[in-house]
């Protein structure tokens, strides 16, 4: 596992919520990432700042109406295609 900026890990956890929306579904895939703690800490932030929002007990989505997905830098893109 190489060493992630908190920047990368929030564009990470972005990209997993995209690709699954299922919480429990993107915590169990980004654990190969990062840790589960960085993980949930991560989707806090997001929500907090509202670039995520929560659908349903365990839908999360990207607020894409509130800003715009962060562009996904060329060395995290293998990344998030192996999740």
């Amino acid at each position: 596992m190489t060493e992630l900026s908190s920047e990368e890990k929030t564009i990470i956890v972005q990209y997993g919520i995209k690709k699954y929306e299922n919480e429990a579904i993107v915590t169990e895939k980004l654990k190969s990432v990062m840790s589960e703690k960085d993980i949930q800490r991560n989707i806090d932030t997001l929500l907090g700042t509202q670039r995520v929002r929560r659908i349903g007990p365990e839908i999360l989505q990207n607020n894409e109406s509130h800003t715009e997905l962060p562009e996904l830098p060329d060395h995290l893109k293998s990344v998030i295609d192996s999740l």
